[in-house]
């Protein structure tokens, strides 16, 4: 019986870890895909960007002297905020992307 029960908690340990390893398998995949769209807009101009974001949620001038549009949205109630980061020249040179999938 003891046996039986070591050997059942064993299985239900190795489920879950490879469902675990799955859900990062997945993440990772959305994620990809995330940066792959936003780096679509590194190098263009902000206007492009703009264009297909719509008006931003926030911007302003950080530490380094760029200019910083943010947009904010939320999908099944995890808020999803979108940085870029513009340079003198308005053009895009960074973003970061966080919560979004």
């Amino acid at each position: 019986m003891q046996k039986l029960k070591f050997i059942l908690f064993s299985f239900l340990m190795l489920l879950m870890i490879s469902g675990c390893q799955t859900i990062k398998d997945k993440t990772d995949a959305i994620i990809e895909k995330e940066n792959q769209k936003l780096s679509k807009y590194i190098s263009k101009h902000a206007s492009v960007l703009q264009m297909d974001l719509g008006k931003p949620d926030e911007d302003f001038k950080n530490a380094k002297g760029n200019f910083e549009l943010i947009y904010n949205t939320k999908k099944y109630g995890i808020p999803c905020e979108r940085r870029f980061e513009i340079n003198s020249d308005n053009i895009v040179i960074g973003f970061v992307s966080n919560g979004c999938f």
